[in-house]
């Protein structure tokens, strides 16, 4: 069975963070640390915006309304830290081959949370949210192209964060006065944008909620899902059952990211007691990738974050010998 994370983590010394994550989970990835100005998963996405400006106001992200010349102080940072930490992970990754994830936020996500040069969300604007897809997916495959030209042994696997799609899906991202929601997107919609960024290299969609819209991500062209086991409802569980058995990776998130950390039976029983309740194969369980329940950023510190991986592997052992039992 298979291990890695999802992407953030706590403290700001991305030199340490590429040395441990190279040996302590099977899918190593380009680590998000927010704990540095520009190291949050949203500036990432910034950074990789090569065709859209881009500034940092009190309020969040905005768009500027110019292209990439006018790119503002505060992009060219996130852009410079998002390089920085690829020299890192070329320095440290010299010679290595084998799986290497990286993360970046997804359309839906970024077009609630980033705004208009006049206010307001860019999900307001149809026009306004495809060209920020459209930015995002040609920034995506410039930033995978570049991965691979430095870990040229890399096998890259891209990891789509959408935590905010169940809110656009459901209409329930306020307006900018407030006393409104922004109205809902369906089914087919929300394909078409993320579909634009599931092209560049073998893409899973991250979303914890108790009903992921698992469909929709595997319609895009999603090969995986990372959901947290912990919040998922049963329709949630039956959208599970059904992406796996058509073949979708399952990235369940098992290890809590805060609080008493549970031995590996206590971690692995979740997933093994419903994984045999809906009658699914054990040797499709065998397949599933373990992780923790979401990103680590807020654990108390790094050590705590290094202690949640290393239980990891411990975990799919167990969830090995139950699939064998």
């Amino acid at each position: 069975m298979t291990t890695t994370g999802l992407g953030s983590l706590p403290g700001d010394d991305i030199r340490e963070w590429t040395k441990v994550l190279l040996e302590a989970v099977d899918i190593p990835f380009l680590a998000e640390l927010p704990a540095r100005p520009y190291g949050d998963m949203l500036s990432r996405a910034v950074a990789v915006l090569t065709e859209l400006a881009v500034d940092l106001q009190p309020a969040g992200w905005r768009l500027t309304g110019g292209s990439d010349p006018r790119a503002s102080l505060d992009q060219r940072r996130a852009r410079s830290l998002l390089a920085e930490d690829l020299d890192v992970l070329e320095e440290l990754a010299d010679g290595y081959t084998g799986p290497l994830k990286l993360q970046l936020t997804g359309p839906w996500t970024l077009a609630a949370t980033v705004e208009l040069p006049r206010g307001d969300k860019v999900l307001a604007d149809h026009g306004a949210r495809r060209d920020l897809a459209e930015a995002l997916a040609l920034g995506l495959g410039d930033h995978v192209a570049e991965v691979r030209r430095r870990v040229p042994g890399a096998e890259l696997v891209v990891q789509v964060d959408e935590p905010g799609l169940p809110a656009v899906l459901a209409g329930a991202v306020p307006t900018a006065s407030g006393w409104g929601k922004h109205r809902s997107v369906d089914g087919p919609g929300a394909v078409e944008l993320l579909s634009l960024v599931t092209t560049a290299a073998p893409t899973l969609v991250h979303c914890c909620a108790v009903r992921p819209p698992i469909e929709a991500f595997t319609k895009a062209g999603a090969v995986g899902v990372a959901v947290d086991l912990s919040q998922l409802n049963e329709p949630g569980w039956e959208q599970v059952a059904v992406a796996v058995e058509a073949g979708t990776a399952l990235y369940a998130g098992v290890v809590p990211t805060t609080g008493p950390l549970p031995n590996q039976e206590q971690a692995a029983d979740p997933l093994v007691r419903r994984w045999r309740e809906l009658g699914l194969d054990p040797e499709l369980l065998k397949k599933v990738v373990i992780t923790p329940a979401c990103g680590l950023a807020a654990a108390p510190s790094p050590a705590d974050a290094q202690a949640r991986l290393a239980l990891l592997r411990r975990i799919a052992e167990t969830v090995a010998e139950a699939a064998d039992a």
